[in-house]
C-alpha cells in the first residue's frame, strides 16, 4: 500500500508503507531508502464557493 508524508514544510514522499512509529510518524521505503514524516491526510469534504 502506497502512502505520503511530508518531510519538512514544502516537501512530500510517497512510497511503500513500512511502519507507524511509537510517536505517530510513518515510515515508507523508495527504492532501497526508507523515510519517516508525518502522514498527510484526506480532505474531509469540499469547501464551496461563495458567489
Amino acid at each position: 500500500m502506497f502512502k505520503t508524508i511530508m518531510i519538512g514544510n514544502h516537501l512530500s514522499i510517497q512510497g511503500t508503507f513500512v511502519r507507524t512509529t511509537a510517536s505517530g510518524l510513518v515510515v515508507v521505503k523508495v527504492g532501497s531508502k526508507t523515510y519517516a514524516g508525518r502522514p498527510v491526510r484526506k480532505p474531509v469534504g469540499t469547501a464551496k464557493a461563495n458567489g
